[in-house]
């Protein structure tokens, strides 16, 4: 069952310095945290001094408190006594307007977007930030035209929530991250994003993120888990989704299985049609990058926050 406010208030406000909060399980099984309340308040009064954001303001919160997106929505509230608005997490979340500021995932944001009071109520929000999933070219196309702020986020459980956002609207939208003041950055020798972010993580934290910098501000390609080594190539599952999405219109992903040949093979999962997946994917890849396997599925796995599972993806096609 999922946790109410109540629920969260009732541990917020206990004796105990930390909080309980559980990863996503995007790259396994989700696991359990302690975290420190302090941290979190610094992480929550980051973001609004990012933002902008004053007492009185109001924010919605729409996702689940299961999770740290949730948790911290509500503990910006407290640090910064904005108003909270309480709205049941799902995929249509634009019940209410006049809304400051609002966190959502980008399944909810692009749901909003296909219905007309819900996509004027959208567009009305002052500061809205997106994360837990990927953000497709023609959802980050329509956002652009937003007349106020909206953000992709960068962060994880361990980072208590995001630690950088990148512009998504208007003239400053960026495919590059800006890291928030006080989080230095720099690469491992595998080109991994580290993050030193004392005030909201103990310890520099090495990801699992191929990352490209620019004057610490920083853009990421994918994931070191999805890297694909087939036949002597590194192929990064998400670059090869980034290609095929404006091709290929129904749920997808990229996936890897071992080879004796080849060490591994690239693998499309679809739950449309594998022939026209095939024909897309011959037409747009280069040819050492194409797919040597098509699989239907009636559901590509997902995580509870609505992340690909990739894991059970795999195991799955073994």
């Amino acid at each position: 069952m999922a946790m109410s406010l109540e629920e969260f208030l009732e541990e917020w406000n206990n004796s105990s310095p930390y909080i309980h909060v559980q990863t996503s399980g995007s790259t396994g099984v989700p696991k359990p945290m302690l975290v420190e309340k302090r941290r979190m308040l610094n992480s929550a009064r980051i973001t609004c001094d990012f933002l902008g954001l004053h007492e009185g303001d109001t924010a919605l919160l729409c996702m689940s408190l299961d999770y740290i997106a949730g948790k911290m929505m509500v503990v910006r509230a407290i640090e910064r006594g904005l108003k909270l608005i309480v709205q049941e997490p799902n995929g249509h979340p634009m019940a209410v307007s006049s809304i400051d500021f609002a966190a959502m995932v980008p399944m909810q944001v692009y749901n909003s977007l296909q219905v007309p009071e819900e996509r004027e109520r959208l567009m009305q929000i002052k500061n809205l930030i997106i994360g837990g999933g990927a953000i497709d070219d023609a959802l980050a196309a329509e956002l652009k035209t937003f007349p106020n702020a909206v953000w992709s986020t960068y962060g994880m459980t361990e980072t208590l929530s995001h630690i950088a956002l990148r512009r998504l609207s208007g003239p400053e939208a960026s495919e590059f991250y800006t890291p928030f003041p006080g989080v230095r950055l720099s690469l491992s020798p595998e080109d991994c994003l580290i993050i030193d972010a004392p005030e909201v993580c103990p310890e520099p934290l090495v990801t699992n993120d191929i990352a490209e910098l620019s004057f610490q501000n920083f853009k990421i390609l994918g994931r070191k888990d999805n890297i694909i080594c087939s036949g002597g190539l590194k192929i990064q599952a998400e670059q090869l989704e980034r290609q095929l999405r404006p091709h290929i219109r129904v749920p997808y992903l990229i996936s890897k299985r071992p080879d004796a040949k080849f060490g591994e093979i690239v693998v499309l999962l679809t739950e449309g049609s594998v022939d026209e997946a095939r024909e897309v994917c011959q037409r747009v890849l280069p040819k050492y990058h194409q797919p040597r396997a098509y699989i239907h599925l009636d559901h590509i796995p997902l995580t509870e926050t609505g992340k690909p599972a990739r894991k059970q993806a795999e195991q799955e096609i073994r």
